[in-house]
């Protein structure tokens, strides 16, 4: 049996970065995957749609080359090339990861993991089992699509987002379930690739978790690029037909039915926290996921969970600083809880959204006078420049103290620009030290300068 100081289950961006936090600080470490390392978010996640993403905005500009002097008359698309630089770059990634584990002289152990004792994990690989003991563990098993009963898919005519990154072919038409982040992208995604897309979604408003004054503008857009969006809407049932598929909806109380080539369901994920042993330790759980404190242990003391098997928020970024977190714990080095008021989040369609904090909805529902301060690209000169002009940022403030509140930003590139709000809402930054710091010219950037100035009534370009 081999003996390791700690020993972290799953090698997506929680689990490795655990692993090698671990090994930074001279740990003994291993880390048990049973597929590539770098998980759901580095193989069939965020990186490579971010890369079909790319390929889209790629043959947008193609097609509306005109308006920058450029004459493409004729021009091909190979969707196949298009899958291929996806699953390519993921593929770089995730040999990368193995790189790191190498490097840090961490234990890659393949297989299927799952708990014998609070300081053993039995391997699956094959016939072959091995046991591997350890004074901490760290379970970072992630999560897979939410799979609703009136949706089984098949990989072919009703598939999850994983299946839709390995398509062999555009579809003619596709309805896909389900608004946020991950439907969003691809109702995106396939329709600048010419596919017809019906878009549903059961809340009153697409990004339902987003700003409303955010949700309207993508939707807007995207009501222009021509995708069909159904609101207060859900599938009831979905009939194969031979070459189709029949489309059940419920639309605002209304039945209606649609027929399409594929459905996709995008209505979100579930942790990964079956088969693991869990219930033979008595781990406890809640509504899918694993119970933890503040600093990611779990109702048993040696052992912690990160990522998504601990619930919403869904992101690799807090599962990445969660296995910081916890390993620090684990070794009693000093570490802060995380902020999760803090915690950007980002969809990359186009317009591309991103925010931080609280929305204004719930910033008068807590009770706080606000001031709220906007600016919109068509007023940026550098949007104008690059011609990328739809969106604004929005930022709400305290009114009494100034104290920043929360970001919303919706338009080209909003998904780099956050990372500014998160610094200054960590730093308790106010309005006016955003507003009084110096932004470069032309920038995107001078649009949250200048809508932190509108929200006192000191705009300049407004």
């Amino acid at each position: 049996m081999k003996k390791y100081d700690i020993v972290v289950l799953g090698g997506g961006p929680g689990g490795y970065v655990a692993a090698i936090r671990a090994a930074q600080l001279g740990k003994k470490t291993a880390i048990i995957e049973n597929d590539k390392l770098g998980g759901i978010c580095l193989n069939w996640g965020c990186i490579p749609t971010k890369a079909l993403l790319k390929n889209a905005e790629v043959l947008h500009y193609v097609k509306n080359s005109k308006q920058f002097g450029i004459n493409i008359p004729t021009f091909s698309v190979n969707f196949n090339e298009t899958i291929k630089r996806s699953r390519d770059v993921s593929q770089r990634l995730s040999k990368g990861v193995e790189f790191l584990m190498k490097k840090n002289n961490i234990d890659h152990i393949q297989g299927w993991g799952s708990f014998k004792s609070p300081n053993e994990l039995e391997v699956l690989k094959g016939k072959k089992k091995d046991l591997i003991e350890a004074d901490k563990i760290v379970i970072a098993t992630g999560a897979r699509p939410r799979i609703l009963e009136n949706m089984k898919p098949d990989g072919k005519q009703i598939i999850t987002s994983k299946d839709a990154m390995v398509l062999k072919k555009v579809p003619k038409e596709i309805i896909i379930i389900g608004a946020g982040a991950i439907g969003a992208e691809f109702a995106y995604f396939f329709n600048e690739f010419g596919t017809e897309v019906h878009l549903i979604e059961m809340q009153n408003n697409i990004l339902p978790v987003e700003d409303e004054e955010i949700s309207k503008e993508v939707e807007k857009s995207f009501i222009k690029a021509g995708i069909k969006i159904y609101k207060n809407a859900f599938v009831t049932k979905i009939e194969k037909l031979k070459t189709k598929l029949k489309v059940h909806t419920e639309i605002s109380g209304k039945s209606k039915i649609m027929n399409t080539d594929i459905v996709l369901n995008a209505v979100g994920v579930i942790g990964n926290i079956e088969n693991i042993g869990l219930e033979k330790l008595g781990i406890k759980t809640s509504k899918g996921s694993i119970e933890i404190n503040e600093f990611n242990q779990t109702s048993i003391e040696n052992i912690y969970a990160i990522g998504d098997v601990t619930g919403p928020p869904w992101l690799a970024h807090v599962a990445s600083a969660q296995g910081n977190i916890a390993v620090e714990h684990a070794f009693n080095y000093s570490t802060n809880p995380l902020d999760y008021s803090n915690i950007p989040g980002c969809t990359y369609c186009q317009p591309q959204v991103a925010s931080i904090g609280i929305t204004e909805f719930e910033a008068k529902e807590l009770g706080h006078e606000i001031k709220v301060g906007r600016f919109d690209f068509k007023a940026s000169g550098k949007a104008l420049a690059t011609g990328d002009t739809t969106g604004f940022v929005k930022i709400i403030f305290d009114a009494k103290y100034g104290e920043l509140l929360g970001c919303h930003i919706v338009g080209n590139n909003a998904t780099e620009l956050i990372a500014e709000l998160s610094v200054a809402k960590a730093l308790e930054t106010t309005w006016e030290e955003i507003a009084m710091t110096v932004h470069a010219h032309p920038t995107l950037s001078e649009a949250i300068m200048e809508a932190a100035l509108d929200a006192f009534g000191r705009n300049v370009h407004k």
